[in-house]
This record gives structure tokens, C-alpha cells and sequence, in this order.
């Protein structure tokens, strides 16, 4: 950590020092918003659940734009703008008793969610490279939950349905946080650039920067499949799938559930570190199968807790799933990012960003769909096998992205003498295909 530390240079060190104490507020507010909604301002559970969609259906349209807007005029202006639209939209839903005033918060919420993923991801990359990038994504993704985390459990000591004013607090505290990220952009990082030149590389095409030229790119499609699925059956059943289960079929207590969600951060804040040494210069197709397999386990462990249902050893192996789950996202989170951005160029670095964003959400949105249909029928061995055959296709993705993905975006950095070239990173994408490396 300390080698890490140093190799950063002093943007990266402003952009992850603050990290955990800018998502304290998210934490606040996350697990909270639909009791809010529906227990405090009595809108119905129908509503709530429809309102809730609303910031997840808005940053997926925002997405696509914002990609677009961050390559023509750098990711800060378009990350203040969302934050400025963060701030107003929690402030506005912690007084909003009519559900067209929260509609047009959480659409407000939305909009930050949909620009700040592309955004801060091109930050990232523009401030770090090579392998101190996959570094870097794995704790930033460790601090986030560490920030989410605490403001989880100090928000649920802290909120009371019978006291309307404690929640009006935490979606203030929440807005207040949006503050850190925005002072960093408007100070110690207002000098950095992420938009291209207009005479940066177009790769011979002069619409190289649009959606369609990046989709067109094998190595970014294959990606961006396997990066839907991986949401799909993974965060896409955190807020419905897996808690359903939990409960219906496992028939475990709603207090099991909710430490299952702090073993989950537990064991991404403690193991990352040492999934970061472990993956190091290793080929990040070949992590990404490890993850599947690990994924697979969890999802078994799952479905064997509804063989002893209401049992202890079912509550026992509903914390172990979220515990082997979040075992396999430590494995995830520094390689699918730092994937994205080792394709990418200054040009479309921002869009490019964007599609890794809309496969996180539309997997976000299609996994719940699909877990509230498999389990209202009952079909609880399906739901787990469909989960279990999701695994086996990232697998089946990384193995074929991994023909078409250059080795030096694979994370691999003593490539064989046989091995083609791979551009610098930041100055234009590696080629889509390689001659391997020796497999490490």
C-alpha cells in the first residue's frame, strides 16, 4: 500500500483520499429511501418501488449523453453539473410529501448517477496509468463501500420512522457530501484535462469516437456482454433477488439479511488488498473466470440453504454466499474498469466509459425483472440455475474476449517477443487482437 501510495501522483491522491467520506452520505441514504418514501410519506409500496425506479431508468438515458458531452468538454464540468443536480435533488426529496415532487428529485439523483460513473472513471485513467490503474480501481472500489458501509450502519442507528425529521437529515447529510468531490473539481483538481484533442488519433475513421465505432471494436462488444451479465446475476440481485430468496425460500429473519450486506463489505474492505497483489500482471480475462467460478459457488451455497429452510445452518449459509460473493467483486472491480480504460483513447474515453456504464445499469435493471418473475412462480431451482448458468457465460466471454483483447489491456506486462505491440496507454487503443503471451 505504501509502494501504491507513492507511485500516485497528487491528483490520484486527492481523488482517493476523500473517496470514503463522500460515499458516507450515499450510505446514509441508500438502504433507507424506499421506507422513507413509503413508511414516512406514505406514498404506496407500488409507488415507492415505481419512484425508485426513476433513478436508475434516468441514469440510463443520461448515460449515452454524458459519455458524448464528457469527450467534447472534459469530465469536470459535466461531474459538477451532476453533483449540482445531486445536492438539489436530495435536498428537495427530504421535504417532498407529494410523490411528483420526489419524482423530480430522484430524477434530479438520477441525472448524477448517469454522468458520474463515465466521469469519474475518465478522471481516474487521465490521472493514473498502467498497472498502479487496476490498482487503483480495486481500493477505490474498497473505499466505496467502506463509505457506504459506515453511512449504512450510522444511518440505521440514527433514522426513525416515527420521527420524520431524522430522515429530512440524512438526505441533507447526503447532499452536503456531494460538497467533497465538487471542492476537489473547482481546486485541486481543476487543472486536469480528459477530452482529446481534435487532433488526437481517429484511427483511420474519422466517426472513430462514436457509440458505433466503439461497439464495432470485438474486444469492447465481448466486454460489454460480459459486463451485463456479470450485473445481472451479480449487483441486479442484491436489491431483490437475493433478499427474496433469503427470505422466501431460506426463510431466514430480515436481521440475517441485513448483516449478510455487512459481511459483503467486511470482506471487500479486508481482502482487497491482498486480491490486488494476488492479480497482479496477471491476464484479467483469466481473473475474470476465477470470479465466475467463484460466483458459482456462491449461488449454490444459496440454493442449498432452501433444502434446510428456517434452520441455522440456513442463516449460516445465507452469510456465507454474501461472503463468497463479495470475494469474487474484488476480483471484478479492478479489472472490468481498468479493462475499459486500457481500450480506450483520449478521444472516447468518456463514451467509452458511458457503455461500461449502461451495461452496469441495463443489468442493474433487467436482473430484478428477472428475479421477480423466476420467484413468483416459485421457480426457486430455476432462479438458482439461471444464476449458475450466468456464471458459466462470463466464463465462456472472458475465455473469447480474451483472443480478442491485446495483452497489454489484459493486464499482462512482459509480453513475449512474439507478441504484437500495444500503443502507450492514453495516447490510443491497443489493437483488438494479439498473438499471446505465455499464459501466467
Amino acid at each position: 500500500m505504501t509502494g501504491f501510495w507513492n507511485a500516485l501522483p497528487t491528483e490520484g491522491r486527492w481523488l482517493l483520499s476523500t473517496v470514503a467520506i463522500q460515499t458516507l452520505g450515499r450510505g446514509l441514504t441508500l438502504p433507507f429511501t424506499i421506507i422513507y418514501l413509503h413508511e414516512v410519506r406514505g406514498f404506496d409500496l407500488a409507488l415507492s418501488g415505481a419512484l425508485m425506479s426513476i433513478i436508475a431508468v434516468t441514469a440510463l438515458a443520461v448515460t449515452g449523453p454524458g459519455g458524448t458531452l464528457i469527450d467534447r468538454y472534459g469530465a469536470r464540468p459535466v461531474l459538477l453539473v451532476g453533483l449540482a443536480a445531486m445536492i438539489a435533488g436530495c435536498a428537495l426529496l427530504a421535504y417532498a410529501t407529494h410523490p411528483a415532487v420526489a419524482a423530480v428529485a430522484l430524477v434530479l439523483m438520477g441525472v448524477n448517477f448517469g454522468v458520474s460513473w463515465p466521469g469519474f472513471n475518465a478522471l481516474i485513467a487521465s490521472v493514473v496509468d498502467g498497472e498502479i490503474r487496476q490498482q487503483y480501481f480495486g481500493i477505490n472500489f474498497a473505499l466505496v463501500n467502506l463509505g457506504i458501509g459506515v453511512g449504512g450502519i450510522v444511518g440505521g442507528l440514527y433514522v426513525d420512522v416515527a420521527e420524520p425529521a431524522t430522515f429530512t437529515t440524512i438526505f441533507l447529510a447526503d447532499a452536503a457530501s456531494q460538497l467533497i468531490p465538487m471542492a476537489l473539481l473547482l481546486g485541486p483538481l481543476r487543472h486536469v484535462r480528459t477530452q482529446g484533442s481534435a487532433e488526437g488519433p481517429s484511427d483511420g475513421d474519422g466517426d472513430a469516437v462514436s457509440y458505433r465505432a466503439i461497439l464495432r471494436r470485438p474486444a469492447i462488444l465481448w466486454l460489454t456482454l460480459l459486463t451485463f451479465i456479470a450485473m445481472f446475476i451479480g449487483y441486479g440481485q442484491m436489491e431483490a433477488g437475493f433478499p427474496a430468496f433469503a427470505r422466501q425460500v431460506s426463510g431466514v429473519s430480515t436481521q440475517v439479511v441485513g448483516f449478510s450486506f455487512a459481511i459483503n463489505t467486511a470482506v471487500i474492505v479486508l481482502l482487497q488488498f491482498a486480491v490486488l497483489k494476488l492479480i497482479a500482471g496477471h491476464r484479467r480475462t483469466r481473473v475474470m473466470q476465477v470470479m465466475a467460478l467463484v460466483w458459482a459457488v456462491s449461488w449454490l451455497i444459496l440454493g442449498a440453504t432452501g433444502l434446510l429452510p428456517g434452520t441455522l445452518v440456513a442463516a449460516i449459509g445465507v452469510l456465507a454466499y454474501m461472503g463468497v460473493f463479495a470475494f469474487g467483486e474484488t476480483m471484478l472491480q479492478p479489472t472490468v474498469p481498468a479493462m475499459y480504460n486500457d481500450l480506450a483513447t483520449d478521444r472516447n474515453r468518456g463514451r467509452v466509459n458511458a457503455v461500461n456504464a449502461a451495461a452496469f445499469q441495463g443489468g442493474a435493471i433487467a436482473g430484478p425483472i428477472a428475479a421477480g418473475l423466476l420467484l413468483d412462480q416459485g421457480w426457486n431451482a430455476g432462479y438458482i440455475a439461471t444464476m449458475v448458468a450466468g456464471c458459466a457465460a462470463i466464463a465462456g466471454l472472458a475465455i473469447a474476449l480474451e483472443r480478442r483483447v491485446s495483452a497489454t489491456a489484459n493486464g499482462v506486462t512482459d509480453t513475449s517477443p512474439i507478441a504484437a505491440p500495444a500503443p502507450a496507454t492514453g495516447t490510443g487503443a491497443a489493437a483488438d487482437v494479439t498473438d499471446p503471451p505465455t499464459p501466467r
